[in-house]
């Protein structure tokens, strides 16, 4: 048993296709370029319906003011018959949607895709009552954030 578990905790440690951090924020590794893996996030959630508020290139704004920044750009997201229900729960929660993605190349040139764990989300804004919307959002971000990266 104690063999399985030490395997078991070596593949999890060498997996770093998608990684949680204590920040409440789930980044996974993309096959593509930041500007290819935002291109296919939105195109994967306008498929499904979800509106596009914006997207927004923090490193073009650096480069218009002399400040050099790696690759990253950020796409503002909803679904207002998941996110909804937070705002029901805790109306604070609307600081943190609509969603949003980041997708960041960083110094080594790997490019991943980072958003906030739905979770993470209810829990610092203390929805306790919505654990079917926490689950729906979990599963929907996970899959449209497979698809922008490549991942499986």
């Amino acid at each position: 048993m104690k063999k399985l578990l030490i395997l078991l905790a070596l593949i999890l440690a060498l997996t770093p296709i998608a990684q949680a951090d204590d920040k409440g924020m789930i980044s996974k590794k993309s096959q593509y370029s930041v500007k290819v893996t935002l291109d296919r996030l939105e195109e994967v959630l306008t498929k499904k319906g979800i509106t596009i508020v914006t997207r927004w290139s923090h490193s073009d704004g650096a480069k218009k003011v002399g400040i050099p920044l790696r690759d990253t750009e950020l796409l503002i997201f909803g679904n207002p018959k998941l996110g909804s229900h937070f705002f029901t729960s805790s109306q604070t929660a609307g600081i943190d949607l609509p969603m949003k993605a980041l997708a960041w190349k960083d110094a080594k040139g790997q490019v991943w895709l980072t958003y906030n764990d739905p979770q993470y989300m209810a829990d610092r804004h203390g929805i306790n009552d919505r654990p079917e919307i926490v689950k729906k959002m979990t599963g929907a971000l996970n899959k449209l954030s497979n698809v922008a990266t490549g991942n499986k």
